[in-house]
């Protein structure tokens, strides 16, 4: 694994968890992470349960006893690792979003095509797809469950950077990040509603708003937490929010609301579809619920009906607790190491591919593109 901090403990602990909840057909051994620095590279490995440690990725790309590369970096180093670890015969699993540009995630798509020849495999890592009540509305959708889909509303809402003398991190500097609010959670409700719908967005038309153009650097940070130092400040190089309407290749229309300044909001992700012959509603802050809606029955006692998803009928939860007993944040990304596990070992292509993370990129550069233009993109 490369990268071991908020991203890095999420996978860590995935990569432990797995094979002790879920058959598979392999078994994950974490063999080594790899940071820049030699001492909390070697402290991130004892207290996340690597064997080894390295300070040079390229390293990994030698070691007979890696097979798996998992990427857990800053979107400025995702292309280099996966399309050299692809290269060299190692399968990979790669953050999201898949890059930086889409110059660089046509690169890493066409890597992973490449590698997929020679039984190689690529997935990028859009975990939210991976709870059970997101996979669960996917299911519902596909049986026509919603007759056909007019809207699709998402919001994925944060606060973590609203203080303006919240010290300046990489995820603000867009030479690391790409881009800020819309790349770093936009993507997520981006693939979410595909994935949902089994469909992809054609069209959009955006803003992008920075709210905060300059903040104190930072002396320390770790994840989405840090502290000021007296050195200064520097400038916040991304947007803080991103609005888009969007049209779906199937006809649905779309807006998308991505924020870091919902002062209150702590990691809402909100998905409302509308259809012909009822509804779906999601929030991750009450993420073992899905509220579905179906339109079809007599409107004396028609209302939404409030799944409560931790049944062991349900998508992935029969390998956990008993029902009514609730999953959590880290769950989706065991089950996103599952999958990508199953995917390898049986010689099958994993979701989302590299591919899929190309159409998010696609769609995010068509955003940024629409907002500077103040018209409608293709994507």
């Amino acid at each position: 694994m490369v990268g071991h901090a908020f991203m890095g403990a999420a996978h860590s602990q995935a990569w432990r968890v797995a094979p002790r909840f879920f058959d598979l057909p392999a078994r994950p051994v974490m063999a080594v992470v790899c940071g820049r620095d030699r001492a909390r590279a070697e402290a991130a490995a004892a207290r996340l349960g690597w064997a080894h440690a390295e300070t040079d990725w390229k390293a990994l790309l030698d070691r007979g006893d890696v097979h798996v590369v998992d990427i857990c970096t800053p979107g400025d180093t995702h292309a280099e690792i996966a399309v050299a670890a692809l290269e060299a015969g190692k399968h990979v699993l790669c953050e999201k979003p898949l890059a930086n540009s889409v110059a660089e995630a046509e690169a890493m798509a066409s890597a992973a095509d490449r590698a997929a020849e020679r039984g190689v495999r690529a997935m990028v890592g859009f975990t939210y797809r991976r709870v059970p009540a997101i996979s669960l509305a996917r299911d519902l959708v596909a049986q026509g469950r919603l007759g056909r889909v007019h809207h699709v509303r998402a919001q994925y809402l944060q606060d973590w950077i609203v203080d303006p003398a919240a010290p300046l991190s990489w995820r603000l500097q867009k030479e690391k990040a790409g881009s800020g609010a819309l790349g770093d959670i936009g993507a997520h409700i981006v693939d979410a509603t595909q994935f949902i719908l089994g469909d992809t967005i054609r069209e959009v038309c955006g803003t992008l708003e920075t709210f905060v153009a300059e903040r104190p650097l930072a002396s320390v940070h770790s994840g989405l937490s840090g502290t000021a130092s007296s050195a200064g400040t520097g400038p916040v190089t991304v947007d803080d929010a991103a609005l888009f309407l969007a049209r779906f290749t199937g006809g649905a229309l779309g807006s998308f609301e991505a924020t870091r300044f919902a002062n209150g909001r702590k990691n809402a992700i909100r998905i409302e579809i509308n259809g012909s012959a009822g509804s779906l509603a999601f929030d991750f802050e009450d993420m073992n619920v899905l509220h579905y809606f179906d339109g079809t029955e007599d409107a004396a006692v028609a209302g939404f009906r409030r799944i409560v998803v931790t049944e062991p009928q349900h998508p992935y939860v029969d390998a956990w607790w008993p029902a009514g007993h609730g999953l959590g944040y880290e769950h989706a990304f065991v089950h996103q190491a599952v999958d990508f596990v199953r995917a390898v070992a049986g010689g099958t292509a994993p979701t989302p591919s590299f591919a899929d993370g190309l159409q998010v990129q696609r769609v995010l550069a068509a955003v940024e593109d629409s907002s500077a233009a103040r018209a409608w993109r293709d994507v």
